[in-house]
């Protein structure tokens, strides 16, 4: 089957859906898969792929693990 078809048979049975917490879960699942952004190499990045970086980020600075861009730019002039 196509993804097209695919597709249309998903709306068809989302339209039959009544049942509101269903609809929310399913809806859930979708944000956490849709692509929101792409890495520097051009690869898809999830919007559950990209929370889990941003936490990783936000516990490294408050660990301290980062460079100021003061700092960046004195290193830089030794390239």
């Amino acid at each position: 089957m196509d993804i097209q078809t695919v597709k249309l048979n998903l709306l068809q049975k989302l339209m039959g859906v009544s049942n509101a917490a269903l609809l929310e879960k399913i809806e859930k699942m979708l944000d956490k898969e849709m692509i929101v952004g792409y890495t520097v190499d051009g690869k898809p990045l999830t919007k559950a792929v990209y929370d889990n970086r941003l936490k990783k980020a936000e516990d490294q600075i408050k660990a301290g693990r980062f460079i100021t861009q003061e700092d960046l730019e004195k290193e830089s002039e030794n390239w």
